[in-house]
């Protein structure tokens, strides 16, 4: 099918009345794809594609009927991995000791052993405790279950020296040279075992006040709220790098965007961003690279440089509940929604002229514009993230700002692998609950039989 020029208006425009006079040629709801983008030739006349989502999402391996939690969870941390975890420990421990004097206490670490670290260390997410060391207490956070599979001794031994890297290349300067090798092999995972939906949430979670963000990734259909990209920024680092030579700036929001969106090859995504991340510049690049959004405006947050203020400021007669104003330049729609206060949303993807609707529990159903509903459909995902997964977070809080990194994305790796694990024939054989494919995966790590 040849393509169409059509020209498109070079300056903000009003929608007014005369959106609700033209409806468009086919309707569609939030629970179908999206149609993106949309062209104006001027006025009166629009003109829509709708793309087809070129294959399902979902697992890329399809794993047996008697898949176990670990073999889920060595999809995206094998024994290749864990084993380079043992190797680059001993040679800290070895260096450490040739510079501060002999550790009688210490022996080389085995990938038995190290198995068993990682999976003490993991049962904090299943059994909260404010140290893993409550394990060996004999307190109410004891767990003697698993206690006799090693000493409270030697765990504290491989803790001490436990490294991703031992040392520091003379070519390395970031402050994450300790733990980049494990992101990378972990985002090859996350890209390799899972394929992804046309449509991704950009999110940013924290870890003690440092940003680390993610990108989720979702479908219409099945939310799945597996996690595809992850992206770190540290705020003591140096450099380019540095979150404080960005903060407060949109070029850190930028910059993080297009991190967590380079993977995304085919064209026609649509991504869903927050306030931070929403800007008429980032939108108008993506767009060129066939990615279109969606995103609520912030005034304080968001870069809005090249966006009308009329329509980023209160009305000065206040909106009903439900009423919206659109201002348009190009395919870009800036819309300000009233519900118990005014919204801003940014979009390329969705037709300004396309009315959805938000059920509440208390208020029922508030008229709003499609780009809305959707928005908060997709971001809804995220809070359904953090309600059904994110208390499986590890608990277990190093002072050192490389492990606090490591356990967060290890949480995000166990999380997927339940995800994963939840969309495969194996859980029509064994229904376990997160907690208790928490559980079973603690238990095949430290070797301990059903």
């Amino acid at each position: 099918m040849p393509l169409i020029q059509i020209p498109l208006l070079e300056n903000w425009c009003d929608g007014g009345t005369e959106f609700s006079t033209h409806p468009y040629p086919h309707h569609t709801s939030s629970s179908q794809a999206p149609l993106a983008p949309y062209h104006r030739t001027d006025r009166f006349q629009d003109l829509y594609i709708r793309f087809q989502i070129p294959s399902c999402p979902g697992p890329v391996h399809q794993m047996p009927l008697n898949a176990s939690a670990i073999d889920f969870f060595q999809l995206f941390v094998p024994d290749n991995v864990v084993r380079n975890m043992v190797v680059q420990t001993n040679m800290y421990a070895k260096k450490y000791q040739e510079r501060f004097g002999n550790d009688e206490g210490w022996s080389d670490a085995t990938l038995p052993e190290m198995k068993a670290f990682l999976g003490y260390v993991i049962s904090t997410s299943i059994h909260h405790c404010e140290s893993v060391l409550s394990i060996w207490s004999g307190g109410f956070y004891s767990n003697k279950s698993i206690a006799l599979m090693m000493t409270q001794t030697r765990f504290e031994k491989i803790l001490k020296y436990f490294h991703i890297v031992a040392f520091r290349s003379s070519h390395t300067a970031h402050g994450l040279y300790k733990i980049q090798p494990f992101l990378d092999c972990l985002q090859k995972a996350f890209d390799t075992d899972f394929r992804p939906s046309q449509t991704q949430v950009l999110h940013e979670p924290l870890i003690d006040e440092d940003p680390l963000f993610i990108a989720t990734c979702t479908d219409r259909e099945l939310p799945t709220g597996y996690i595809c990209q992850i992206s770190v920024h540290l705020k003591e680092a140096i450099g380019s790098d540095g979150l404080d030579t960005l903060k407060n700036r949109p070029q850190l929001h930028s910059l993080v965007a297009k991190s967590l969106c380079q993977n995304l090859t085919a064209k026609n995504n649509i991504i869903f961003t927050g306030p931070s991340i929403t800007s008429l510049n980032l939108f108008e690049e993506f767009e060129k690279r066939g990615i279109y959004c969606c995103g609520l405006l912030s005034s304080r947050k968001s870069d809005c440089t090249g966006l009308p203020q009329s329509l980023l400021a209160n009305p000065e007669v206040p909106q009903a509940r439900g009423q919206y104003r659109v201002k348009m330049k190009g395919n870009m729609s800036l819309i300000n929604w009233s519900n118990k206060g005014q919204f801003c949303f940014l979009t390329n993807a969705y037709s300004p002229l396309k009315e959805g609707t938000i059920i509440r529990r208390r208020s029922g159903e508030i008229s709003c514009p499609l780009a809305v509903e959707a928005f908060a459909a997709h971001l809804g995902y995220i809070c359904k993230y953090d309600d059904k997964y994110s208390k499986y977070f590890i608990s277990h809080k190093p002072n050192k700002t490389w492990q606090q990194v490591f356990w967060f994305v290890v949480s995000i790796a166990v999380n997927n692998a339940y995800i994963l694990y939840k969309m495969s024939e194996a859980y029509l054989v064994r229904r376990y609950s997160r907690v208790q494919f928490g559980e079973r995966l603690v238990r095949e790590l430290l070797g301990l039989d059903e």
